[in-house]
């Protein structure tokens, strides 16, 4: 099994797209994939146990992994005037990239990483609809009040993957 390209080399963007749509082919597979799974991946904790119940997955069903990240303004420094505003972003974005490749090391099946500007929502779903995906996982921020006040600055995006109604939600705790 061969390692996946980095970012930097190899990476495809969409035509028209900035340096931050990427779509990166991980390894092939020696089985052809009969399905696909999607999973969203972030910076917050919960997505970690999300993605290795979906690597756990796409193994068992011999299934393609699309891991998706949905790039926002948490993936950005702080101060937008720094001098180095964009390339502490890239550098957090490559971060996050080999986090994935290194959590997906061992995967036997084959999966690809998708970054991209948007709500997460509409691009799990977009790259659910491309590849016809069995379902989506995500995970959830949790419970209590720390959890609670999460979920009432920002929007939910297990939710707003139920309420499109369009494919299995696969839902993992954090």
């Amino acid at each position: 099994m061969q390692d996946a390209p980095g970012p930097a080399e190899g990476a495809q963007t969409a035509p028209g797209a900035g340096p931050l749509r990427l779509r990166v082919a991980g390894p092939v597979a020696d089985v052809t994939p009969a399905v696909d799974i999607v999973v969203g991946v972030n910076r917050d904790p919960a997505s970690q146990g999300a993605l290795t119940v979906a690597a756990d997955l796409a193994r068992r069903l011999h299934a393609h992994l699309h891991v998706v990240h949905a790039v926002d303004l948490g993936d950005y420094p702080i101060d937008p005037d720094a001098f180095d505003w964009e390339q502490r972003a890239q550098a957090t974005l490559a971060q996050e990239w080999e986090h994935v490749r290194t959590e997906l090391a061992d995967q036997p099946g084959s999966w690809t990483y998708h970054a991209w500007h948007g709500d997460p929502v509409g691009l799990l779903a977009a790259v659910a609809d491309e590849h016809d995906a069995l379902f989506i996982v995500v995970g959830t921020r949790g419970a209590g009040l720390a959890a609670g006040l999460r979920r009432l600055l920002s929007r939910s995006t297990s939710h707003g993957l139920i309420r499109r109604r369009h494919r299995p939600v696969l839902i993992v705790p954090s």
